[in-house]
């Protein structure tokens, strides 16, 4: 046995051991590594340790190895573990949420586990899926088949499959700052207002309002999310026409990536998120100008799930749009210190 890794405990790791080997509920291999240090410690060789301990001389070896190398609570814990490889693809996952979401086989009622696990090895390469593996597929995307009010999407066909493997791929690169990967969408906002002032929360009570309103119209938001870095931009605006779109692709190419040679923006499949709104708003140079450094990148149709800016409006709609908002002044206050403050955390979609 390599005896390299000598233990010499200081006082305060002495008591922290004794404390945790005297009471209170603790997994069982970290007591033992716990009495395995104390041994050590205490001059007791490998030998006498995997006897009185009752543990294999690798379980010594490796439990020294890591308090020397690293520290008491590394010694103590559980090495992370790889596990085994998921044994579907991020493609074939996403091919298996939109089965999952389609018609049902004729004379069928429903998508059952074995019917999609069926259903998927006919799709793919895989010579058998197990009905756990499909299970924790779905689950993973709370998706329940068996539920009558899901949101189900049409048939998948080759178009559905090229346009959703494509954003998939982009998705899948590499980040590059030279040709960076933008999710764009928008979200209509209903301003309303205060007929008469909420009553503050106190202690034992509910902050209250009154169930009258106000309408003050109506505003949009576009929102744009790097894929590859913790960047998100909110754009409030009155409309959302093909005016607007070009001027957020123009803002998208001189402001946010000024530097970057090619933008890829994926985006969904409304009539106005296309080449031609550049054209109707700008003169024919300055459209072919920001055309030449903008790829779109379309989802499939009835499929604006697949874009990943969907998830981020999700997030801006709960933490931030989850009250009464009375005009467009504080709705722009409002989504730029939200934006501000997610940027600054680092969050990302995954």
């Amino acid at each position: 046995m390599n005896v390299r890794y000598r233990v010499e405990l200081n006082q305060c790791e002495r008591d922290g051991l004794t404390a945790l080997l005297s009471g209170g509920k603790h997994a069982a291999r970290r007591l033992k590594r716990a009495q395995i240090l104390l041994a050590a410690d205490a001059g007791a060789s490998d030998e006498d340790i995997v006897r009185d301990v009752g543990v294999g001389g690798s379980t010594v070896y490796r439990t020294k190895r890591r308090f020397v190398l690293g520290n008491l609570e590394a010694a103590l814990s559980e090495e992370p573990r790889p596990g085994a490889k998921r044994k579907l693809s991020s493609k074939e996952q996403a091919l298996l949420v939109a089965t999952a979401c389609s018609k049902p086989p004729a004379g069928r009622a429903r998508w059952t586990l074995e019917l999609l696990a069926g259903e998927l090895v006919r799709l793919t390469e895989h010579a058998s899926i197990s009905r756990e593996t499909v299970r924790r597929r779905l689950a993973e995307n709370d998706l329940k088949p068996w539920r009558k009010d899901m949101w189900c999407i049409p048939q998948v066909d080759a178009e559905y499959v090229a346009r959703m493997e494509d954003v998939l791929d982009l998705y899948a690169e590499a980040p590059d700052p030279n040709r960076p990967v933008v999710c764009f969408d928008e979200s209509p906002i209903q301003l309303i207002g205060e007929v008469r002032a909420p009553i503050p929360p106190k202690p034992s009570q509910l902050e209250r309002y009154d169930c009258e309103y106000k309408r003050n119209g109506t505003a949009n938001l576009f929102v744009f999310l790097d894929v590859h870095r913790p960047w998100r931009k909110v754009k409030v605006t009155a409309s959302r026409t093909a005016v607007d779109f070009a001027a957020c692709m123009r803002d998208l190419a001189d402001v946010h990536f000024p530097e970057a040679a090619r933008i890829r923006v994926v985006l969904d499949n409304l009539s106005t998120h296309s080449a031609g709104a550049l054209y109707q708003t700008f003169p024919a140079e300055e459209a072919r100008r920001l055309l030449r450094r903008l790829e779109f990148h379309y989802v499939p149709k009835h499929a604006s799930w697949l874009n990943m800016v969907e998830i981020e409006i999700g997030v801006l709609a709960t933490q931030c749009l989850d009250r009464r908002i009375e005009s467009i002044k504080q709705l722009v206050a409002e989504t730029a210190v939200w934006e501000q403050w997610r940027n600054a955390a680092g969050n990302r979609v995954k």
